[in-house]
This record gives structure tokens, C-alpha cells and sequence, in this order.
């Protein structure tokens, strides 16, 4: 069985047991999280397509740890101006395994 999810403007398909790195949310590790987005549940015998989410599914999961990805370098500039400007950027993650899928 598995479920489409939606959270932080992203769709994932899941699965129980899956580990996924997803925007971060306000939540401490070890904590539990119900994701009530779910976009489409697909079983053995078919799937089934919410619009825009399917009734009564849920998604639950436990958060592992919240973190920040590796960095990344962001350089803007100005031709023949002489204006440039280096930065850098760590996109902030939480990193959930899905537990169960209630459909």
C-alpha cells in the first residue's frame, strides 16, 4: 500500500517504513506527525484519488531529526558594473520515517 502525501508545497509517495527528507516542520525529534494532505491512496485492488484530498486518510509518521542540508554557493552579479555578491545557503530539513498509512 501507498499514499501521495503533500506537505511544504512538495508531493511524495510513501510507503510504511519509508525514510524521507521533507521541509521542516515545527515538531522535535522523536516526535509523532500526521500528514491529513493525502492526495491518493493505491492499494492491491486499485487507488483511490481525493479532489483535491481523499476523506478520512492519513498518513502517520515518527520525526527523526530536524537539520540542514549541505551548502550551497549563490553568486548574483552585474556585468560591466563591477557589482557581485557570494553567498551561501543551507536549506533547512526534517527527516521523517513513515510509520503507517490509514486509509
Amino acid at each position: 500500500m501507498y499514499a501521495i502525501i503533500e506537505t511544504g508545497g512538495k508531493q511524495y509517495k510513501v510507503q510504511a517504513g519509508d525514510v524521507i527528507y521533507i521541509e521542516k516542520l515545527d515538531v522535535e525529534a522523536d516526535a509523532e506527525v500526521t500528514f491529513d494532505k493525502v492526495i491518493a491512496v493505491g492499494a492491491d485492488d486499485g487507488i483511490k484519488v481525493g479532489a483535491p484530498y481523499v476523506d478520512g486518510a492519513t498518513v502517520s509518521a515518527k520525526a527523526i531529526k530536524n537539520g540542514k542540508a549541505k551548502k550551497i554557493t549563490v553568486f548574483t552579479y552585474k556585468p560591466k558594473k563591477n557589482a557581485k555578491r557570494k553567498m551561501g545557503h543551507r536549506q533547512p530539513y526534517t527527516k521523517v520515517e513513515i510509520s503507517a498509512i490509514n486509509a
